[in-house]
């Protein structure tokens, strides 16, 4: 199987992204440890940041195989190839943004980017998903 080269790049740069989840993994391993502190809503929203990065990652990775299976051009094969990457950093983003203040006990402002990652990531699966229902 031969990947276009949009897809190829895409996939180099999630894989390369990956290493930010693995980052993210470290510091909950050191929260659970006792080596880093944070309180109970930055733990769970860490949490949440840390295991949404690593599976819209991974999603991401297959919608590049998938997109190449449809005959989608322009701005529909960019929202169906990149939409889950962006939520993939608006999603995590969210999470961990609006709690990093030491001690910090409600989220701030930055809250709102794990909505508008739910928005572009369903944009982009409903972009994908008609391209695939509509291929030959």
């Amino acid at each position: 199987m031969n990947l276009s080269d949009p897809s190829r790049v895409m996939a180099g740069i999630l894989l390369l992204s990956l290493v930010t989840v693995e980052s993210g993994g470290a510091l909950m391993f050191r929260i659970v440890r006792g080596r880093h502190q944070a309180n109970a809503l930055q733990t769970t929203f860490f949490r949440a940041g840390h295991a949404h990065a690593g599976v819209f990652l991974t999603l991401a990775l297959i919608s590049q195989v998938l997109v190449d299976a449809t005959d989608l051009s322009g701005v529909a094969e960019w929202v169906a190839r990149t939409g889950v990457a962006i939520a993939a950093l608006l999603i995590p983003g969210g999470f961990f943004l609006s709690v990093i203040r030491p001690g910090t006990t409600q989220p701030n402002g930055l809250v709102r980017m794990i909505p508008a990652g739910a928005i572009v990531l369903a944009v982009g699966f409903a972009t994908l998903g008609v391209g695939l229902l509509a291929a030959p």
